[in-house]
């Protein structure tokens, strides 16, 4: 499991991209996201580099 500490999630929405983009590049991925604490937890067969990108691609800044 990979956390991440991720600013500019605020919403269902955020929630939905970010899960959306980790398991658009590896299906099986578990994805879970807490809005309070601004945290991404994956579980992914992805590099920690690669879920970084992929959070950032989608216009949020990974601390």
């Amino acid at each position: 499991m990979q956390v991440f500490n991720v600013e500019g999630m605020t919403c269902g929405h955020c929630v939905r991209a970010v899960t959306q983009a980790v398991q658009a590049q590896d299906a099986d991925a578990k994805v879970t996201v807490d809005l309070a604490a601004k945290q991404v937890s994956v579980q992914s067969k992805l590099e920690r580099d690669e879920i970084s990108e992929l959070i950032k691609e989608e216009g949020y800044t990974v601390v």
